[in-house]
Order: structure tokens, then C-alpha cells, then sequence
């Protein structure tokens, strides 16, 4: 999808100036960012909007831009059962 955005002149200069070699990118960027942050997006489409193939690069790009994944202690308990569970089969040699 295309989308064209008509903005002032002035922010366009603003926008040039701060967002480097090439803006549309860095608009994107900020648009992920603010989506993820306000939970309007998540972590699979920023992945999706900016292009990335893993999800590590979606945790490398929050993290250089000072966003916090979210992990509630719902997501705390589910792996710690199963590094529970994990490690309750490894000692029994069934892994």
C-alpha cells in the first residue's frame, strides 16, 4: 500500500534535515515506535511494517530506540514452568 501524506513546506524541511538520508524510512520508524509504545501495534507488525525477517531485530531496533518489550508476569510464569518442565526432562534423560 502507498499512502502520500501532504505536509507543510516547513515541516517537510524539518523533517528532511533531522530524519537523514532518507526520511520516509524514518517516519515509518516513528510511526513502529509510537504504535508499539501506545500498544496499538504489535511486535509481529512492526516486524511486518519495517521489513524485518526475525524477531530479534524488531528487540534490537525497540531497544536502540529505548522501548521496553512487553512481558507481563503472565509471560514470566508460562517460562518459568517451562524451564521447569524443561529441565524436569533433561534430568530424566528424556531429552
Amino acid at each position: 500500500m502507498t499512502l502520500t501524506l501532504d505536509i507543510p513546506d516547513s515541516a517537510g524541511e524539518v523533517i528532511a534535515k533531522s530524519a537523514g538520508p532518507d526520511p520516509t524510512r524514518a517516519l515509518l520508524e516513528a510511526y513502529a515506535l509510537e504504535g508499539y509504545r501506545t500498544d496499538r501495534l504489535s511486535e509481529y507488525e512492526v516486524q511486518q511494517l519495517l521489513g524485518f525477517d526475525y524477531f530479534e531485530q524488531v528487540h534490537g531496533f525497540l531497544k536502540e530506540h529505548g522501548v521496553h518489550l512487553r512481558y507481563s508476569q503472565e509471560d514470566l510464569e508460562h517460562d518459568m514452568a517451562e524451564a521447569r518442565r524443561y529441565r524436569a526432562l533433561t534430568k530424566g534423560g528424556r531429552l
